[in-house]
């Protein structure tokens, strides 16, 4: 049966596979049909307005979304029921264990307070934009209530402050705090599209800028010098010297093993990092990048050193007999377990008091190693390769100040070079200076 000419088009017969649409008891339109959904099948949706043109207009959004591949979202349920689905179920099998202890604290301090009772599927990028604006600018203190949840009469040293006595300290998220929550949102939602939950990553979509790195204080030569001065006689020099001249990363120290070290050859290979988890303690993991998994050469002071530890090592496991632990490590107890990182930060700040130093941190060591390097003129990517980051960019970033002053110094000897010829005549030659061409950068 034809639809009559005249016949509005309010009313006229809508084509198989267009769908349905029509006026409910209660007045308001809905439109229902049939798009793609998860594992290539196909679901019966409805949409609903006010006027037909609304109802129809959502509805033809949905088909054509529908005609370009994308499924609908399957799912039904909150962001933090997802979230507690993925930490238990997902990021469990492929994190590190110290980082998946994080995640849940990160979830439940700020995820799911802040977003948890959104749907999945409805989630906008403008609803992660205003929660992450709110942790920029909301005092945690206040927001958590954690000051006012105090008890005034405990005999501790954690009063009740901020919120608690009506007087705001304005404690802020850092960046890089703000940085990590929003790439463990990005990563679960990630999963939620591979699964077909949801149709696209909306945290992507939220742009956040690039946190400023930390500053550091990296030791001078001269401190440096004095640090080592400092060492000499303790049991683990070895250690200290090697991160300083290395720029080893801590668990990467602690996880050597004599069988990773060639000193006939002078090179080490770096193979894993020893860290503390809160299951198994003391465990030695993968390197923290497939980058950090590197060969490098050992200096000779090192290889020095490194002999007279295995003696010294040697004695230590003759005094403690049959209680000897045989680890493997390089760098071990007196009794031969491995040391932990906590043990070793002691060790490192007393011999800081020694040398009369400033505190810095054990990392610092590191990148101590890198910037006098750069300040020696060493090529970039030299430095990467020995402290094996993923991306030249990362040296480049972490290093830009060091960087800089080379560029100041090499921008003068240029200015050195165009200085007008007359000026350069009147100057007496005593036959010290190096001509221009021979200058060092430095």
């Amino acid at each position: 049966m034809t639809t009559p000419q005249g016949t509005p088009a309010s009313r006229r017969s809508r084509a198989n596979g267009d769908g349905t649409i029509y006026q409910r008891q209660d007045g308001r339109w809905e439109a229902a049909g049939y798009v793609l959904a998860a594992g290539d099948t196909r679901k019966r949706i409805r949409v609903y307005g006010t006027t037909r043109k609304e109802a129809l207009a959502k509805f033809t959004d949905k088909i054509a979304t529908s005609n370009r591949g994308v499924p609908v979202p399957s799912a039904q349920g909150s962001l933090g029921a997802y979230l507690t689905y993925w930490l238990e179920n997902v990021a469990v099998h492929y994190l590190r264990e110290n980082t998946h202890t994080r995640y849940p604290a990160c979830a439940n301090q700020y995820l799911i307070p802040g977003l948890g009772k959104k749907k999945l599927a409805k989630l906008t990028a403008k609803d992660v934009r205003s929660w992450l604006n709110d942790l920029r600018t909301v005092c945690q203190c206040c927001a958590r209530g954690t000051d006012a949840s105090r008890n005034p009469q405990a005999q501790t040293s954690r009063r009740p402050r901020c919120c608690a006595i009506g007087k705001c300290c304005h404690k802020r998220l850092s960046p890089l705090t703000l940085a990590y929550v929003h790439s463990m949102l990005k990563s679960a939602l990630e999963h939620a599209v591979r699964e077909e939950e949801i149709p696209r990553n909306v945290a992507r979509n939220v742009r956040m800028g690039t946190p400023r790195p930390l500053r550091f204080e990296p030791l001078t030569a001269e401190e440096a010098r004095a640090f080592l001065a400092a060492t000499n006689g303790h049991r683990l020099s070895a250690l200290f010297e090697l991160a300083l001249r290395t720029g080893l990363r801590k668990g990467e120290l602690l996880g050597l093993r004599w069988e990773d070290l060639d000193l006939a050859g002078g090179s080490a290979s770096i193979r894993r990092t020893l860290q503390r988890t809160n299951s198994s303690g003391l465990v030695a993991l993968p390197t923290k990048t497939q980058s950090s998994e590197r060969r490098i050469a050992l200096p000779t002071e090192c290889l020095r050193s490194l002999e007279q530890h295995r003696d010294r090592q040697r004695q230590d496991r003759e005094a403690a007999g049959a209680g000897w632990k045989a680890s493997g490590y390089v760098f071990t107890r007196p009794d031969g377990n491995p040391i932990k990182g906590a043990t070793l930060t002691r060790h490192f700040n007393t011999l800081l008091r020694r040398a009369t130093l400033r505190r810095i941190r054990f990392h610092d060591l590191r990148h101590s190693a890198a910037t006098l390097l750069l300040e020696q003129g060493v090529e970039l990517v030299v430095i990467k390769e020995l402290l094996g980051h993923a991306h030249i960019g990362v040296t480049a970033t972490v290093y830009a100040h060091v960087r800089l002053r080379l560029q100041r110094d090499a921008i003068n000897l240029l200015g050195n070079a165009l200085r007008n010829s007359n000026e350069t005549a009147t100057r007496p030659d005593d036959g010290d200076e190096p001509p221009l061409w021979a200058a060092p950068v430095r």
